[in-house]
């Protein structure tokens, strides 16, 4: 499988990386292994996780997704293969959040503890903190670096403005600089990655690891009245999307999907895959057989009539 360089990182990941956000919330420990193996077995090698999943659920604190990767880790002793991507800077407990020196410190020890790994591959902000200066976060990233507990650092749900603004402090001070966004971006929500973020991306050739790439599993298609509702923890975020614009995404979804013989969730990744500033989208599965509807995406190329259906049906006004 041919990878593809994270930013400047140095990194090769494979392009689709594997969201870890339902780890130890919608799927058990058992289950969440046996996703894991089936997408390191395929060839792939991106997980994607954070300190603050899944503490929204009930009777969780946090730090649950990690938990079960660091387990997975040592069980198969595959570290070497397996390019690790975690978060911090969200609320774990009271006055536990930002992008200080000491919380990057007590953040970045409790993941190592639970990743059970004496490194991180990419250490990203999942926020930005205007409570910090740039200068000491980036300052305290680039020791941890040197201190070899991270290899790169990235960012997530920064603004374009604040992205390149921290470009300038990294080159001007020899601080090591974001090597990839993590944003929000799929065939339904377009507008503000495309418009502002991707630029910078692709002028400072930052990696792009997109978020939500199946729009809480809206295009996927199982979502088709508000009856569906139902069929996942997710549905009930589901309403939004269910308009004029949503529907014609899901046509033009099916259509594709028909022709290219593949799942309308394999579509929507395909068309981010073949995005130009986009490195890896970011899904996740809750079983081997919905996760390999998804690696389908990597083998299916689009061409130009069908990239310009998804389009013009995306579109946003």
């Amino acid at each position: 499988m041919i990878k593809r360089e994270l930013g400047r990182s140095g990194i090769a990941i494979a392009p689709l990386a594997l969201g870890g956000n339902v780890f130890g919330w919608t799927i058990d420990e058992t289950a969440s292994f046996r996703v894991l193996d089936s997408f390191i077995d395929a060839g792939f090698n991106l997980i994607d996780t954070a300190d603050v999943y899944s503490r929204w659920a009930p009777g969780n604190s946090g730090g649950e997704s990690e938990t079960i990767i660091g387990k997975w880790l040592q069980k198969r002793g595959n570290r070497d293969k397996v390019v690790i991507a975690t978060k911090l800077g969200k609320e774990m407990a009271p006055g536990k959040k930002g992008l200080s020196k000491k919380y990057i410190y007590e953040a970045l020890s409790q993941s190592l503890k639970r990743l059970q790994t004496d490194y991180i591959d990419l250490y990203q902000a999942h926020d930005d903190d205007p409570g910090t200066p740039m200068e000491e976060t980036l300052e305290t990233f680039g020791q941890c670096i040197k201190e070899g507990k991270m290899r790169a650092i990235g960012a997530s749900n920064f603004n374009p403005r604040r992205l390149a603004e921290s470009l300038r402090i990294s080159e001007q001070n020899g601080f090591p600089r974001y090597e990839s966004l993590q944003p929000l971006y799929n065939l339904y929500d377009r507008a503000v990655f495309e418009k502002d973020l991707e630029p910078v991306c692709v002028e400072n050739h930052i990696g792009v690891i997109s978020y939500y790439s199946l729009a809480s599993g809206f295009l996927t298609g199982k979502y088709r009245s508000t009856g569906d509702f139902s069929k996942s923890l997710r549905g009930k975020g589901i309403a939004k999307f269910m308009n004029e614009r949503g529907f014609a995404i899901l046509g033009a979804l099916d259509q594709v999907a028909s022709q290219y013989q593949a799942t309308a969730a394999a579509v929507a990744i395909a068309w981010l895959i073949q995005r130009h500033s986009v490195t890896a989208p970011i899904a996740s599965a809750t079983s081997s057989i919905q996760l390999a509807a998804l690696i389908k995406a990597s083998d299916i190329k689009l061409n130009n009539a069908a990239v310009d259906l998804l389009n013009a049906a995306s579109a946003e006004s």
